[in-house]
């Protein structure tokens, strides 16, 4: 058996916490990667994506600044509370998988909560 990273061991805690305190309401999960980050909201019971937001989206590909940078997770942060209130979403459990919560990942969190998410 391959030990594990330990990423993968916070991204496995992480998720078997989620699990239990979870219940009914939708994940917001995340990913961040070097040049871009990451957001949709998933319905496990019904196992669909019910908004997504990224860097890489066509509205936002064109901006100047790039996507690896807070000022970009804050925009997607506000973009998936948007598109989630408009999907009557309002209370979602963050999944933040194995990233700490610092930086990108913060910012994208506190722009979600000031654009309506409850978590």
């Amino acid at each position: 058996m391959a030990k594990l990273s330990l990423f993968e061991r916070r991204r496995q805690r992480v998720r078997t916490t989620l699990r239990k305190r979870g219940g009914t309401r939708p994940r917001l999960s995340i990913h961040r990667s070097g040049r871009h980050i990451y957001a949709q909201i998933i319905d496990d019971a019904e196992g669909r994506t019910v908004a997504s937001a990224s860097t890489i989206d066509k509205d936002v590909k064109g901006a100047k600044s790039g996507g690896a940078t807070t000022q970009s997770a804050q925009d997607v942060g506000r973009r998936v509370a948007e598109r989630a209130k408009a999907a009557g979403v309002t209370q979602v459990i963050f999944d933040r998988g194995g990233f700490l919560f610092h930086g990108r990942v913060k910012a994208l969190a506190e722009a979600a909560r000031e654009g309506g998410l409850e978590f």
